[in-house]
């Protein structure tokens, strides 16, 4: 695997930070997860008991976002604890957390503390604001950052209101901008020898994907509301009715608009003010109804089996069974089987980015709390298992 020469100190809770050291341990990394003694990290508890959403008194949160690390269990904030962990930190590669702005530093295990202890550590922290800014003690999840990013207000109709998108993409982009993060301070360190500081603000991750949308804005000053499923640009692209279900249907560029036509005949579509998107753009109302009238007359499977042939983009609006037992899907190893200890086999997603050179990924078992704490620590030098017993005694390891 391509980062299996790489160890990360799992420091994260909830959503955005397991999300992001979830993809470094998909790619290979030996992922350590660092856990309070007791009942560990708090996502743990999420669902554990629910009969539909749990399996081995561990929700489908921690499941998923737990595959393939190592659970060692740590009392962080005991002088003796910390020195456990600092021993960690001497051969590891990088320390992810999730943690509120200046409880890195309380703790006494931010950058400048442990790039004392290896000059080659990187840390990364994704935060809801970043480290820097008024807003930085300001608490924040997943649908503050969505709502504060813009991408909220342009998400529903202005009759809907705005509305949150159905992923958590706010804790999501902070972890995939994480671990991005994570990747480019390794590269640097292949040059410098030494290790950096990452910091992801989960609002600047939402800012950054308004991407071409932002820049029209500040182009021209216009504010944006909520267009549903349409586009800002590209006529026709929406969600329309079938006989059965829903479709997409994008047009992006004229050449599309043409193959549309021959592909469905509609007379009241054939206006030479039609043929340029700035004509199709002032008439996007009166395109959609047409368009939606017509697609209603025929169920999904239809239309798409036409509009396929004649390569016009379009697709099925899929609910969650259909997506995740799609053909492409499946044939790219988007579900995966991950083993728990009871023997079942857990199905969920896989790992999107694939890697030529890289063996196909056996994903592990998440861990139950603690369970690697041994194991790891009996690694470093000294701590063999009349220590290790001293260290739990009095509670800096568990």
């Amino acid at each position: 695997m391509a980062l299996e020469h790489i160890t990360v100190l799992d420091l994260t809770h909830m959503l955005s930070g397991p999300y992001g050291t979830m993809l470094l341990a998909d790619l290979g990394a030996r992922t350590i997860k660092v856990e309070p003694p007791g009942s560990g990290e708090g996502t743990r508890r999420l669902l554990e008991h629910d009969p539909d959403y749990s399996r081995d008194g561990m929700g489908a949160y921690f499941l998923t976002l737990n595959r393939n690390k190592q659970s060692v269990c740590i009392d962080l904030k005991s002088e003796t604890g910390l020195a456990v962990f600092k021993d960690l930190v001497r051969s590891a590669d990088v320390v992810f957390d999730n943690f509120s702005v200046g409880v890195t530093k309380r703790l006494g295990i931010d950058y400048a503390s442990l790039s004392g202890v290896n000059p080659r550590i990187i840390t990364c922290s994704v935060t809801g604001f970043g480290s820097t800014g008024p807003d930085t003690q300001r608490p924040a999840f997943d649908q503050v950052v969505q709502a504060m990013g813009g991408g909220m207000s342009i998400t529903g109709t202005p009759e809907q209101g705005p509305t949150r998108s159905g992923i958590p993409i706010g804790d999501l982009g902070g972890g995939v901008f994480g671990a991005m993060g994570v990747l480019a301070a390794l590269a640097e360190r292949e040059r410098t020898g030494r290790g950096q500081h990452v910091d992801v603000s989960m609002l600047d991750a939402q800012i950054s994907l308004l991407n071409y949308m932002a820049t029209m804005h500040l182009m021209s000053g216009i504010v944006p509301a909520g267009i549903g499923n349409s586009h800002f640009v590209h006529v026709p692209y929406n969600s329309y009715p079938t006989a059965d279900g829903y479709i997409i249907v994008a047009c992006i560029g004229d050449a599309f608009w043409k193959r549309f036509l021959e592909c469905i005949d509609l007379p009241a579509l054939r206006k030479p003010a039609y043929d340029l998107q700035p004509g199709r753009f002032a008439a996007k109302t009166q395109i959609d109804a047409i368009v939606g009238d017509e697609l209603r007359e025929h169920p999904t499977a239809y239309w798409l089996e036409k509009l396929s042939a004649a390569r016009i983009p379009c697709g099925p609006v899929n609910n969650f069974q259909q997506a995740l037992n799609d053909a492409q899907v499946r044939a790219r190893d988007m579900v995966v089987e991950v083993p728990l200890k009871s023997g079942e086999m857990l199905s969920m997603p896989g790992n999107p980015i694939k890697l030529s050179a890289a063996n196909d990924r056996q994903y592990g078992t998440p861990p139950d709390v603690g369970e690697h704490t041994d194991a790891v620590l009996g690694t470093l030098p000294g701590y063999d298992r009349a220590r290790l017993a001293i260290l739990r005694d009095n509670g800096a390891i568990a």
